[in-house]
């Protein structure tokens, strides 16, 4: 079965993610000229704010106004790029997962697959749902507000003026259109990082499966071994292709919720501080999905030890012995993903960016779209008020 459907076709839509099926000449230059529209939207919104920083603000309130957007704006980009550079990795990944010997055969593996893919796909579509409320919130906040006194939503360096009807029609417009667009692109883009662990997790639970029936099916196990060595490659590769975008996204998602704490501190307007609270959750939804995938790759690959000791391995012969010996002596060392090199991304690093806010409003929004960790987050000590 095909696995990260929604959120190759979220890309799609976005113009970061050709179709397949698109392969003949004129589709493809359709598809490649449709792609260079959205990306320049959004690029050259990025731009406009970065030369306002540049040419233009000159005082805290300016900075910090545009500062915690930009940034943002910034990071998408990167992601994009990061993405399209990496097409034909991420492809020979998916490729990996869905050949032998980490495709499912049995019906069991395939109900397997089936589960995480879903999990995945549902707290996608959660986050695109967060995404979509917030910007619907920017956007109604906007027209009420700044469209009416023909101001722009965000701050911008512009080569010409836009005062004309006309030209502010369009000026607004092409920021909405490049701030939705590089909503759903960076959601596109986490989730698709996210469900490659997701997915690695999946072939983790596959692998015990099998070796829970090596006994009734011992012809399995050269390929349960040639798994489990796919396994350990394809974290390798999605930590080392992606480390940069997930240290980037920890990095940047931690400014952008320090300066929003002090914007809510400083508003008086009940529109602007509910833009800024959903704004916050979907930085806390950004960190939180690298940290507590990490986190479920981290104990997946860690409890494999004791799972194995579980088996009914004292039947097997001697070859086979040394093998799961082998593949135990590799998972004393848990697959871990890090942050430069550096910081894990698991659920303590996501607590210890979100310490400030988890009593927030933006945390309560957060987990009204993802309740599945209040559980987690209450056994870690923190309680929503």
């Amino acid at each position: 079965m095909p696995i990260l459907q929604y959120t190759f076709k979220l890309l799609t839509i976005c113009g970061c993610w050709r179709p397949d099926s698109w392969s003949s000449l004129n589709k493809r230059i359709a598809y490649y000229i449709y792609s260079v529209i959205i990306v320049l939207s959004m690029y050259t919104f990025m731009l406009t704010q970065l030369m306002d920083m540049i040419l233009i603000v000159d005082n805290a309130d300016d900075f910090s106004d545009n500062f915690f957007i930009l940034i943002a704006m910034f990071l998408t980009c990167c992601k994009v790029l990061v993405v399209l550079v990496n097409r034909n990795n991420i492809v020979k990944l998916i490729d990996i997962l869905m050949e032998k010997p980490c495709r499912p055969i049995r019906s069991s593996e395939i109900k397997i697959l089936y589960k995480f893919d879903k999990n995945i796909q549902i707290n996608t579509q959660r986050f695109v749902y967060l995404g979509l409320v917030t910007f619907l919130c920017i956007l109604l906040s906007s027209l009420s507000t700044n469209f009416r006194n023909k101001k722009l939503t965000y701050r911008a360096w512009l080569p010409f003026d836009y005062s004309s009807t006309l030209l502010f029609f369009l000026t607004y417009t092409h920021q909405m259109v490049g701030l939705l667009t590089a909503a759903f692109l960076s959601i596109g883009c986490d989730t698709l990082i996210c469900g490659l662990l997701v997915h690695i997790c999946c072939q983790i639970e596959i692998l015990l499966y099998r070796l829970r029936k090596i006994i009734s099916y011992s012809d399995i196990f050269r390929d349960c071994v040639r798994q489990h060595h796919r396994i350990c490659r394809l974290a390798l590769i999605v930590n080392a292709k992606f480390r940069l975008t997930i240290t980037m996204q920890f990095i940047i998602s931690t400014l952008v919720v320090c300066f929003s704490l002090y914007q809510i501190n400083k508003t008086t307007r009940k529109d602007k501080y509910v833009e800024m609270i959903l704004y916050m959750a979907c930085m806390l939804t950004q960190i939180f999905f690298y940290c507590w995938y990490g986190n479920e790759l981290k104990i997946k690959s860690h409890q494999m030890i004791d799972n194995i000791f579980g088996m009914e391995w004292l039947s097997l012969d001697k070859d086979k012995k040394q093998s799961l010996m082998i593949i135990m002596r590799r998972t004393l060392v848990p697959i871990q993903i890090t942050c430069a090199y550096i910081f894990p991304m698991n659920l303590s690093s996501f607590m210890s960016v979100s310490i400030n806010v988890i009593k927030t409003d933006a945390a309560k929004i957060f987990f009204f779209f993802f309740p599945d960790i209040i559980e987690y987050t209450l056994m870690e000590g923190f309680t929503i008020n």
